[in-house]
């Protein structure tokens, strides 16, 4: 006897929260950009070199989330929808400001802003990676971020860049390798890294 099985699917569950904001309740998009903010922001400064950036960076982020709200299906964690978005802008910025400026800037990582009540050496280690991703050349540091702090695959990552997928394989075990030198050396040195 043959029994046929349905496979409906459920509809994406979009969150009150975001339901909410896309309906147009202005409360409720000015608490989702309010909590999204602090995620925005540190998605930003991981991919940029430097903090000179980053506000204007987050700020356009938050604009793109905004204009494209309508467009979320909740077809997965809006989180994860949102660090897309936020992505691409990034990566499109550095493109443009690369194209437009062909000589290395300049940065400094030794501030960065600690979100609210966060622990003293929650702060300090995430400072130090912020160091250790800034000693990375700026391909390697988005396949590195992009992998690990979005969860992309190598396929993923290479249409996001543009790039052949054994290009983000190199690259991304380069910036492996490089990560685990420099963490050997300044755990020779003591920790304390310039």
């Amino acid at each position: 006897m043959l029994r046929v099985v349905s496979l409906a699917v459920a509809p994406p569950s979009i969150p009150p929260r975001v339901r909410a904001a896309i309906e147009g309740e202005e409360t409720a998009v000015r608490d989702l950009l309010t909590e999204i903010l602090p995620r925005v922001r540190n998605l930003v400064r991981y991919l940029v070199r430097g903090d000179e950036e980053v506000d204007d960076i987050a700020q356009d982020a938050l604009v793109a989330v905004l204009e494209d709200l309508p467009g979320y299906r909740g077809e997965g964690r809006f989180e994860a929808w949102v660090d897309r978005i936020v992505a691409r802008l990034t990566i499109a910025r550095i493109r443009k400001r690369r194209f437009f400026s062909k000589r290395d800037t300049q940065y400094n990582s030794d501030l960065m802003l600690a979100s609210g009540g966060a622990a003293a050496d929650e702060y300090l280690h995430r400072r130090e990676m912020v160091q250790m991703l800034d000693d990375l050349p700026i391909e390697q540091r988005h396949v590195l971020v992009l992998h690990h702090a979005l969860d992309l695959t190598v396929p993923e990552m290479a249409e996001e860049l543009g790039v052949p997928l054994e290009t983000v394989r190199s690259r991304l075990r380069l910036a492996k390798a490089r990560l685990r030198t420099n963490a050997t050396e300044s755990a020779e040195d003591g920790g304390s890294r310039q």
